[in-house]
Formats: structure tokens, sequence, C-alpha cells
């Protein structure tokens, strides 16, 4: 179980940095913490444990989706680091890659954001997208299956 104190400290940093989520596991519980769009700051409080879990609700803790498994005769496409995934180059744009698309090898297949530093991913083969299994700014760990491709 994550303790309040530690909790509290992981709001502290989602608020403070540009995330707009992050995913906390302690091996036997997984939450998941959202910024509100458009929302103001979360205030913390350390003096009632209600304000804690007032700040946590209103951090919006949901419990972590299951994964998505890429089918067993395809090959995926993994995080080679921790960090925050990014489909497009800005919010603006179109993804690297989508279901469907034919690839080469070399061809960036998104971004992976970690200490401020943006790192291309690429594809390794020549193939075809056949899922993408990561969302759009969220936290991806090492050796993450991000893209199933065939």
């Amino acid at each position: 179980m994550i303790d309040i104190a530690t909790l509290k400290e992981y709001i502290k940093v989602l608020e403070a940095s540009s995330l707009a989520s992050m995913e906390l596991s302690d091996g036997s519980d997984t939450i998941r913490l959202e910024k509100p769009a458009g929302a103001a700051a979360v205030q913390l409080q350390t003096a009632a444990p209600v304000a804690v879990a007032a700040a946590a609700a209103e951090a919006a803790v949901v419990e972590a989706p299951a994964p998505q498994p890429a089918p067993a005769a395809e090959k995926t496409v993994n995080a080679p680091i921790v960090g925050v995934f990014y489909a497009a180059p800005s919010p603006e744009s179109e993804p690297y890659a989508v279901v469907g698309q034919r690839v080469k090898k070399g061809d960036v297949l998104c971004i992976i954001e970690a200490m401020k530093c943006m790192n291309e991913i690429q594809a390794e083969e020549d193939g075809e997208i056949t899922a993408v299994l990561a969302n759009n700014g969220e936290l991806v760990e090492y050796d993450q299956p991000l893209f199933g491709i065939k």
C-alpha cells in the first residue's frame, strides 16, 4: 500500500511538472494520477489526513487500465527507456505511426521524453504497424511494448 506521505510527494511532483499523468506502483497496488484539464493546482495541507484524501481525489486517482497485449504472431517495438510517450512531434501534428501504416527500418515511430530530453524511437525493421500499445502523454516503463509490427 502506498502511504499518504509518499502520495502527497508524487502529487506535488505531478503538479510541478509538465506531465499530464503518472502511474505509481508498489508491487501490489497501482495508482494513476492525472491532472484535470484546465484545473488549478492541487493544494495540499499537511495537518489533516482528510485534506490529503481530498487532494488525491481532486488529482483524479484511478486504477490503471490493463495493458493491451500484442498478438503473438507479431513483433513489438519496446521502450528503450522510461519516460513519457508522445505519438506526434507536437499536439497539433499527426502521429508518426498509425495502425495499418507501412514503415521502413529507421522511420521515427514516436518520441519518449526522459529528463527533458526528447528521444526519437525508430522502427527496427520494415513492416506494418498492427497496434499502438501506448497512450499519448502517458508514462512508459523500460521494455514496455509500444507498437505491434509485422
